[in-house]
């Protein structure tokens, strides 16, 4: 396959993505609550990963550097685009990238998915170019598709120049962009699992090489499962971090920190202790009755699916419901057509919402029918 169809294949694939995520997740929302927590971050975020909702923010849309958490991004594409089975030829190019590197040499053979463990346990540079020529033919044109993946996700405030986050000018993200695309990529499996290796051992053409994840919380945090270390002179430390307990799984990210292990327990534990999930919605539950022009009888209202919240443990009376039905609706309808929206308000901020469907057909009503009524109350 040459590069033009491997560019066209990628640009196709997050557009998919992008819808089925976008039209099946919960709104973003979140408020301040930088006076609950001491970090060292110049910029932060706590996002819970099942319903998309802010639990933890300061200065999250400020945007800076992100150093190696770029290869994220560069991971993800390459998951959904490429074969990971397939051998990938390491350029003169990409066997000189400097700074952290699987020390690739040039000629050398090596699969696509090895140089993603390499990308994401031991933060190689020359391996994120390297997957970047074999998907696209150019680091830049890898790059080009990125920024489109970051755009088509809502990441607008993200602006990649490179696929490692060496420092360059005008390469920035903000706490909340890398939170928006770290929940995206989590819900890829293969990537889930690559994050979560502590260890993991490759055999290229150089022989076998050991890799050590470079994020320490896999082995001090209880429940930690991902996700990436970034470190430049520019960027500072910074961490996004991962962690399931009891079902619920949270992603926290420090940006230019101090202390990035520290503030990231500090996040997870908080979303943990002070934060639980309740499903408040029940896929069938009745919300209103509908009523159609032109039709015959009414239908009732119904959850199209299950839906729940995150919400302070102290406070469940935040959380609030607000029904919404089509007031225009002419027969024919059919059953599961949609005629209006439940939305989720926690503390007076969207923290969801889902369809409402009819729970059946309704047909429009016959002339004929309409003047036989009226003749027989007057016969």
């Amino acid at each position: 396959m040459n590069h033009v169809h491997r560019a066209a294949r990628l640009f196709l694939a997050p557009i998919i993505l992008v819808t089925l995520f976008l039209c099946t997740n919960a709104s973003w929302a979140g408020q301040d609550h930088s006076h609950t927590l001491s970090l060292t971050a110049k910029s932060s975020l706590l996002l819970d990963a099942g319903t998309g909702q802010i639990l933890f923010e300061q200065n999250a849309r400020m945007r800076l550097p992100p150093a190696s958490t770029t290869k994220i991004v560069t991971a993800l594409l390459a998951l959904e685009t490429g074969d990971l089975s397939q051998v990938v030829t390491v350029s003169p190019n990409a066997a000189t990238v400097p700074e952290a590197s699987l020390d690739l040499r040039p000629g050398e053979k090596i699969t696509l998915e090895e140089l993603i463990y390499g990308a994401l346990l031991c933060s190689g540079n020359d391996a994120c170019v390297a997957i970047a020529e074999h998907i696209a033919g150019t680091e830049a044109n890898f790059v080009l598709l990125m920024n489109q993946k970051a755009w088509l996700l809502g990441a607008d405030a993200t602006s990649f120049k490179n696929t490692n986050g060496l420092p360059a000018a005008g390469h920035l993200t903000t706490a909340l962009d890398l939170g928006i695309l770290t929940r995206c990529a989590l819900s890829n499996p293969t990537f889930r699992k690559i994050v979560n290796t502590r260890e993991k051992t490759i055999n290229g053409q150089e022989g076998l090489r050991g890799l050590s994840n470079t994020n320490r919380l896999l082995w001090s945090y209880n429940g930690a499962n991902g996700v990436k270390t970034g470190t430049t002179d520019e960027a500072g430390n910074c961490l996004v971090a991962s962690a399931t307990k009891n079902g619920r799984q949270l992603i926290s990210v420090v940006l230019n920190s101090e202390n990035r292990w520290t503030d990231s327990q500090k996040l997870l534990d908080y979303g943990f202790n002070h934060f639980e999930f309740m499903n408040v919605v029940t896929a069938g539950d009745v919300y209103g009755t509908i009523g159609v022009v032109d039709g015959g009888g009414e239908a009732m209202a119904i959850a199209s699916v299950d839906l729940g919240v995150v919400f302070p443990k102290d406070n469940p009376e935040s959380i609030k419901k607000m029904v919404t039905l089509s007031s225009d609706l002419t027969a024919p309808l059919q059953k599961g057509q949609k005629v209006g929206c439940i939305t989720i308000l926690v503390q007076g901020e969207v923290a969801g919402s889902a369809d409402l469907i009819s729970d059946q057909d309704l047909v429009k009503t016959s002339p004929y029918g309409s003047l036989w009524k009226w003749t027989s109350i007057f016969s």
